[in-house]
């Protein structure tokens, strides 16, 4: 069974998004397993406190290393090498690849920091892995963990009805998705591109190929460079 560990100042948030339809089905068939970890719940004082300010001045509140790693110490198996991630701007940027990495993994653990991060030192003596879903900044780690676990679930074996199907989904193979149509036929006088309608799957295959390889070029530059490079190394 996959096991997500979760660390929050927020624990009510969980289960959330990923307490309905595919997930919560994959979770009664005991596919993956969430535990959720208060981190408040190993604050020293009566005031449960479990930040502080930062040393050399600046604005804002840093997560306590003290406090953190105790949380961490009392639910993480470190002799199974167990993956600690957390969700930071400042991170290695998440992406499909790494999300397919990590579905073959039997246990992950996520940090949802807040205010203004965590202590340096914890992140170096844990070998905590930060992680990024993107070039922007969110109010806490709890919203990116839930895109972050959407992408890594729907990957685990049994969870999606059709397998096959995420091969053919955008950033496989460093392709955005082709156009995708269904019915009506006809829609505000428009109709899908004939050659869906034609029953060639020889040529369905090139259109669609065709396509997610012009979506490419023109929306992400960037993943079609690394398309090209990898289609030339193979010729």
């Amino acid at each position: 069974m996959f096991q997500v560990k979760v660390f929050t100042l927020y624990p009510d948030i969980y289960p959330g998004l990923i307490n309905f339809g595919l997930y919560k089905k994959a979770k009664e068939k005991n596919l993956w397993d969430l535990k959720v970890i208060n981190i408040r719940d190993f604050a020293k004082d009566k005031y449960r406190t479990v930040d502080d300010t930062p040393f050399g001045g600046g604005s804002g509140m840093l997560l306590r290393p003290d406090i953190l790693a105790l949380a961490l110490d009392k639910n993480i198996d470190y002799k199974k090498k167990e993956k600690i991630f957390y969700l930071s701007p400042k991170g290695k940027k998440f992406d499909q690849n790494l999300a397919k990495k990590l579905s073959k993994e039997k246990v992950i653990n996520i940090i949802c920091g807040h205010f203004e991060g965590v202590d340096q030192r914890l992140i170096e003596s844990r070998n905590i892995e930060e992680i990024s879903i993107g070039d922007y900044v969110l109010s806490g780690g709890e919203t990116a963990s839930f895109v972050f676990l959407d992408a890594v679930l729907r990957l685990l074996p049994g969870v999606l009805g059709n397998s096959s199907s995420i091969n053919e989904e955008t950033f496989e193979n460093d392709l955005l998705e082709y156009p995708q149509y269904t019915k009506p036929q006809k829609w505000e006088k428009k109709s899908p591109p004939d050659v869906l309608l034609s029953g060639d799957h020889a040529k369905i295959k090139d259109w669609r190929l065709s396509q997610s390889e012009a979506i490419t070029r023109r929306q992400r530059p960037d993943l079609w460079k690394k398309y090209l490079k990898k289609k030339n190394e193979k010729h």
